[in-house]
């Protein structure tokens, strides 16, 4: 409870206490982001397995209650060793945007929302939460709050407040024929109702769910949220919202309606058809992107659903690689988005033909940026190669056509996202020689940012590199945590 209210609180008191001068509220963000971490991991080590605390009784089946179980350790740390990072980051990045109070105040408050999501013992705290995650995000969106700060909001707000519409159903569905309260296999009785009802509650709820985690075709706000700062970005195609979304889902499939339902049903072809469809379309769509934020946008419509992919083979081995995936993925992505983010903040450069011959002007960014596209890219022995293996293995091991089609389009994924990384990392770092991009740009621009955004690029490009040199052992910890 404290971690989940700590942040929350402290972002409220931020305006209205305004701490003295820039330096004070940087004091303040990174004080209240390192200990809402440390409570988070404290309640994650202290807490896990114990018995739901309940808040507030609102009924017979109706409750506000919170538990660490083996899913939330899993989100909730990497909630919570990410999030500081992205604080101390965004101390620089946000000294040019202005409006820094306001920033910081829904930043730090959407960590303890996050958590929230994380930690929720039942299928209404965590809808409580995910839909507070939408309110608190909003603001950070719109921040330039210009013509297309505005735009992306409304749109944002359209798309989440339509998926949650969908997901209430499920939720009373769960409500209804369960006990809605989250356990492994799933609570759901059949009884009292058909089975073909309760899996058209089941779709309405993935795709509800699945806005957030840009399932097509509810995947359009993430590329209109593009225009909010880079520290937003980033956590938003990173930690939280869209990991939220792949969270919902899980505890819908997993922890609510159960695998044993949904196994071998129409339901699950039909969510593994739109599946298989959004992991190619999403990276074909990459490819042919120039901008370089909404390139790595779509590169995360892609990714989500390679995490899905493993959660709807509705096998345990699936589950534990989705999982796997996820936190690789998070890991990969904010440290690409940081680079990108740098590149804006040092150059203004927001394309990907712009940044021709930067690489040499911009060593740390753009050598972090090669070896986290690497590790997505899936080279052998970085963190995205096991976790794309396992998918592949677990969605052909189904042994029906989708499970195949599966292996094939991470495949076809796989080729896609090498051609729209490296396209980068090659124009950087070896420009056609008639392009004399670097005198273009001003002397005091060509080097890498302060170390308040360096530091986290080679902290996050270093954790890539051990993910993926242990790999096998973090798969082998989310299982434990899910499963013992």
């Amino acid at each position: 409870m404290l971690a989940v209210l700590f942040p929350i609180l402290s972002g409220g008191m931020l305006p209205i206490w305004k701490p003295r001068g820039r330096r004070g509220r940087q004091h303040y963000v990174l004080f209240v982001s390192c200990m809402t971490a440390v409570l988070s991991l404290t309640a994650i080590s202290e807490m896990k397995g114990a018995e739901a605390v309940v808040l507030v009784h609102l009924g017979e089946r109706l409750s506000v209650a919170f538990q660490v179980d083996g899913l939330g350790c899993v989100f909730g740390t990497m909630v919570s060793l990410l999030w500081p990072l992205a604080c101390l980051y965004a101390l620089e990045y946000m000294s040019r945007e202005g409006g820094e109070d306001r920033f910081f105040s829904f930043y730090l408050a959407a960590f303890g929302v996050t958590l929230g999501v994380a930690f929720s013992a039942n299928i209404l705290t965590m809808y409580f939460f995910y839909e507070l995650l939408t309110l608190v995000t909003l603001p950070l969106v719109m921040h330039g709050m210009d013509g297309k700060a505005r735009y992306a909001g409304r749109v944002y707000l359209v798309y989440s407040m339509s998926g949650a519409a969908l997901g209430f159903i499920a939720m009373v569905f769960l409500l209804q024929y369960g006990s809605g309260m989250f356990r492994l296999g799933g609570t759901l009785i059949s009884e009292g109702t058909s089975l073909d009802t309760l899996l058209v509650a089941y779709v309405l709820g993935f795709f509800g769910f699945g806005v957030k985690a840009a399932v097509f075709p509810g995947h359009k706000w993430l590329l209109r949220a593009s225009v909010a700062p880079t520290p937003v970005t980033a956590l938003l195609h990173a930690v939280a919202v869209v990991k939220a979304g792949v969270f919902a889902v899980v505890r819908l499939t997993w922890y609510g309606f159960g695998p044993d339902i949904l196994r071998g049903t129409w339901a699950q072809d039909l969510v593994l058809a739109a599946i298989l469809f959004t992991i190619v379309f999403g990276s074909s769509k990459a490819l042919q992107t120039k901008h370089l934020k909404r390139r790595l946008a779509w590169s995360t419509i892609s990714n989500l659903s390679y995490v899905l992919l493993g959660v709807m083979t509705l096998s345990t081995a699936g589950l534990v690689a989705g999982m796997t995936h996820m936190v690789f993925h998070a890991v990969l992505k904010i440290t690409l988005f940081f680079g990108v983010g740098a590149v804006h903040y040092k150059m203004h450069r927001d394309f990907v033909p712009d940044i021709e011959g930067c690489g040499p002007l911009m060593p740390v960014v753009f050598s972090t940026f090669t070896v986290t596209a690497m590790g997505l890219m899936g080279v052998p022995p970085l963190a995205g190669f096991t976790s794309k293996w396992l998918l592949a293995t677990s969605s052909v091991a189904l042994g029906t056509p989708l499970g195949y089609l599966g292996g094939a389009a991470l495949i076809a994924s796989a080729i896609l996202t090498a051609l729209y990384l490296m396209q980068i990392v090659m124009l950087a770092f070896f420009p056609r020689q008639h392009r004399a991009i670097s005198v273009r740009i001003p002397r005091q621009a060509r080097r890498d940012p302060g170390v308040r955004m360096t530091i986290p690029l080679v902290v996050l490009a270093l954790a890539s590199v051990i993910l993926g040199l242990m790999a096998q052992e973090v798969y082998l910890g989310i299982s434990r945590l899910l499963f013992l």
